[in-house]
């Protein structure tokens, strides 16, 4: 195939800049905004500070309790993110990679899963949590973050494996390794890329996630950030800086983690186009 024209290129550049613009203006003016004090914010929403006030975020932090709050959010996205994605490596690697009685069976209700609307569940899970004791736990989050999200980290995964050629496998049968040994030291190795991927969309994911965590807990101790965040914004309606202030600390963690993996999501993308 021939390369495209120079006019193509250019035209899909603009566009992609146009819908990027598009999406980082309300993000850069959250964080400009968030240094402003509440006089300069109502006169003149749309400039620069006049004056910085970086104790927007120390007062934010500290009357919002986010100390609590991010401790919280942390702890339930690490550990439903770690499940999520071991469960989902070892799933796909056992349907990509072998072929035992029930395997559509059981790639159909993987794919089942992606279709049925997790929140139309809540209150299936909410009376099944409260039978078996784990209702206003943070366990009780964790187990449904993972129910919920393993449908995707499976689809990914699979088409990912399924690429691998299988003398992989019989070089390493040969050389005397074990069907988890040949996971362990190959196959999860050369899915980084992939894992990256669904890394990313798993933590953004439960990171973000309002409905569950209303649901399923009550006590304000054990509450995530985007119900701390909705309690804050509820009560100092009348401090829009410090609402600012607080959004840009919870959209932190996503962008840290976005940078930390996205050398391995661009190689994942480069390598799919070039199998492409």
């Amino acid at each position: 195939m021939g390369k495209a024209p120079v006019w193509k290129k250019s035209l899909i550049y603009a566009f992609l800049s146009i819908i990027g613009v598009f999406n980082i203006m309300p993000i850069l003016w959250m964080l400009m905004n968030s240094f402003k004090s509440e006089q300069d914010y109502s006169k003149h929403p749309l400039t620069w500070p006049k004056a910085w006030f970086f104790s927007n975020y120390m007062e934010a932090w500290k009357v919002a309790k986010l100390g609590v709050y991010f401790w919280n959010s942390i702890f339930v996205t690490a550990v439903a993110v770690v499940a999520t994605v071991l469960l989902g490596a070892l799933a796909s690697y056992f349907l990509s990679r072998f072929i035992f009685k029930g395997q559509k069976l059981v790639s159909g209700i993987f794919l089942l899963g992606m279709v049925i609307p997790i929140h139309a569940t809540i209150i299936p899970t909410f009376i099944t949590m409260n039978k078996i004791g784990l209702l206003n736990t943070h366990l009780s989050l964790i187990l449904a973050y993972v129910a919920f999200h393993l449908s995707l980290t499976v689809y990914i995964l699979v088409g990912f494996m399924k690429s691998y050629p299988k003398d992989i496998e019989e070089s390493a049968i040969m050389d005397g390794s074990g069907v988890y040994r040949i996971f362990w030291s190959i196959i999860l190795p050369m899915t980084r890329p992939a894992l990256a991927t669904v890394v990313i969309l798993n933590f953004i994911y439960n990171w973000n996630e309002y409905l569950f965590a209303l649901v399923l807990i009550n006590d304000s101790a054990l509450k995530t950030l985007p119900l701390g965040l909705s309690n804050f914004a509820s009560k100092e309606t009348t401090s829009y800086t410090l609402q600012m202030a607080a959004l840009g600390m919870a959209l932190l963690p996503i962008l840290t983690v976005y940078l930390a993996l996205e050398k391995q999501l661009v190689q994942g993308m480069t390598v799919g186009a070039v199998k492409g």
